[in-house]
């Protein structure tokens, strides 16, 4: 599961990094993305060029009644996601890059450490991050959805999800879940809304290299959405 990243770099850098025109908009940086926050996300537009836009995470189908699904799919399994009736069309033509510094992931805490309030160990948050320091770029799906029935005027909520495989051994201590980690040379690939290729696409959706990332502890202050940091 992947449930909490860290958007650090400025709209400008962001373009540069993934070859996009720059955006109009700056989502401003934040130490502690949560669901429901509006993140970056690179997809292709109808003339092949890559565009830099804003997505709510947490995905809600188009096909969706009612918004609330939305709190269900904010990450997508890899192993699933093409044939899942939620992520089944995006999958096909909607498919995105979503931007990050870095993610967390907590680890049980030591029974001889810390206990919250009913004698739990705390856990201990950890940032992952790539050892180089460059972004992340993170295999996601996106949506466009309005309320069914609803005026024609009603803006359409743009979403998204994020998709996690199976661990690395680098990141396996912490949680059996990572997001799926795409080199640059796959990015063409991916984002591609004519490529037909599922069995390829799907092949793309595999661990990180075991030295990609490096992990360090951070500060129990991230576990709380409502703090924005710096936590390390």
């Amino acid at each position: 599961m992947c449930g909490r990243f860290v958007s650090a770099a400025l709209p400008g850098a962001l373009a540069s990094y993934f070859e996009t025109d720059p955006p109009e908009f700056d989502l401003g940086t934040n130490l502690n993305v949560a669901p429901t926050n509006d993140v970056y996300g690179v997809i292709e537009g109808p003339d092949h060029r890559r565009l830099l836009r804003a997505f709510e995470w947490g995905f809600i189908p188009s096909w969706a009644k009612e918004a609330k699904i939305a709190n269900h799919l904010i990450n997508a399994r890899a192993e699933t996601v093409a044939d899942k009736p939620a992520f089944r069309s995006s999958f096909a033509h909607r498919r995105c890059l979503v931007p990050m510094s870095g993610f967390y992931e907590w680890r049980l805490g030591d029974p001889a450490g810390p206990l919250n309030s009913r004698g739990v160990p705390l856990k201990q948050p950890f940032l992952i991050e790539r050892a180089d320091h460059q972004l992340l770029a993170v295999a996601g799906l996106w949506s466009a959805w309005r309320p069914p029935g609803c005026p024609e005027s009603t803006p359409w909520r743009h979403t998204c999800t994020v998709i996690t495989t199976d661990a690395n051994a680098t990141v396996r201590p912490v949680h059996d879940r990572m997001p799926v980690l795409l080199d640059r040379n796959d990015w063409q690939e991916w984002l591609d809304p004519g490529n037909p290729d599922t069995a390829s696409l799907v092949s793309l959706l595999r661990p990180a290299p075991e030295d990609l990332l490096q992990l360090r502890p951070v500060s129990p202050e991230v576990n709380s959405v409502r703090n924005r940091g710096p936590f390390w």
